[in-house]
């Protein structure tokens, strides 16, 4: 499924974000928010695993149902996860663009990755 990918702060991750390696931060950032209608067009449920790819890289997040979001945007709170699939240009801003990018969405058995094992892939 082709989506839109925008990304921003939520209350639980910002809540969150002095202890980045703790287990709640984990919970809270490591989510992909997906229309009701794109959750039933991937054949999954809430919690089920999904597999976005960008022309920048991919990452796995657990699905997440939000009625707020309209279909084909997927929102991922800001983190390790969502800077997996942004590239980075940052047009002279200093800041890359977390918004609009281009996402394939779709159903994995693959895991979560945890921050140190995202890390690790990129050579850090």
């Amino acid at each position: 499924m082709l989506a839109t990918m925008i990304s921003g702060r939520t209350l639980a991750q910002g809540a969150r974000c002095e202890s980045k390696m703790a287990p709640e931060f984990f919970k809270a950032a490591a989510l992909c928010h997906l229309s009701e209608n794109d959750i039933k067009e991937l054949n999954i449920n809430e919690g089920e695993n999904v597999l976005l790819k960008s022309e920048f890289g991919q990452v796995v997040l657990a699905a997440k149902a939000d009625s707020g979001l309209p279909q084909g945007m997927v929102f991922i709170p800001m983190g390790p996860w969502a800077n997996m699939l942004v590239g980075k240009d940052t047009g002279g801003c200093g800041t890359p663009q977390f918004k609009g990018v281009a996402v394939d969405v779709a159903a994995t058995d693959s895991p979560v990755r945890s921050i140190r094992d995202l890390f690790s892939d990129l050579g850090a």
